[in-house]
């Protein structure tokens, strides 16, 4: 009997854990599709599971960090849900492709409208971000959402380096090393041809350019040369027969 009891005990005591750990981690998340690196632009997806087994999510809200304004935010249309974009003036004006950015996007709501997120599933939201920070390692985004019941959950908590995690993590966007890609092609030629100075390859190349150019007219001159003095010996042959005629 002590046994039954013991076991039973045994099993409960493991179901909360379980059930437990996969609260701690069923929260709202920013994942990059491929690579968020420093000052380039990635797609992110917002990804809202659902916590609840008696109720939906209806709403999901996104306030993006003041500290790190960016200049482009949009948002992919999800069937069965209205997206809002909420923008806000900036103290100090952003540079991008030579134009002034005097605002931007604050906050981003998702709105049921025909869909829910419903008990054991999961939704994402993707966002196109740019230009990322360039002087910051992560970017939080404070989350808030919504359920059919009229619960309201704040994932607004930052986290801190080497502490706990918080019972409502804020969605963090981890940031990668900046990428020079967009300057690939050029970097790749100007790399090959300071090579090519460095080894000396690229002064052989001229003196074998100007050798080439130089022996080349020396042949035209002396065949002009030889033409004309072939023309010289027929016409002084062509005298000497007429003298000795006359």
């Amino acid at each position: 009997m002590n046994v039954s009891r013991l076991a039973a005990a045994s099993a409960v005591a493991a179901t909360s854990v379980l059930v437990f750990s996969g609260a701690a981690f069923a929260h709202v998340g920013v994942q990059p599709q491929g690579e968020a690196a420093k000052g380039g632009y990635a797609v992110v997806n917002v990804k809202v599971p659902n916590e609840r087994d008696n109720a939906s999510t209806t709403k999901v809200e996104i306030n993006l960090p003041a500290e790190h304004p960016l200049s482009s935010v949009m948002p992919q249309p999800v069937p069965g849900w209205k997206v809002e974009v909420e923008k806000a003036k900036l103290d100090k004006p952003l540079e991008m492709h030579g134009k002034q950015i005097t605002e931007a996007v604050t906050k981003v709501t998702w709105t049921a409208d025909g869909a829910k997120i419903g008990p054991g599933e999961f939704q994402q939201f993707p966002l196109s971000l740019g230009r990322l920070p360039e002087d910051a390692d992560q970017m939080v985004f404070k989350a808030i959402q919504t359920y059919d019941n009229k619960e309201v959950v704040r994932w607004i908590e930052e986290p801190t380096e080497g502490g706990e995690e918080p019972e409502s993590p804020a969605p963090v966007l981890k940031l990668s090393a900046a990428s020079d890609d967009h300057h690939g092609a050029g970097a790749a030629g100007a790399a090959a041809e300071d090579d090519a100075k460095a080894s000396g390859h690229g002064e052989d190349a001229k003196s074998e350019t100007a050798s080439g150019s130089s022996s080349d007219s020396t042949a035209r001159v002396l065949g002009v040369v030889g033409i004309l003095v072939g023309a010289a010996g027929v016409a002084f042959g062509v005298l000497a027969g007429r003298r000795r005629s006359a």
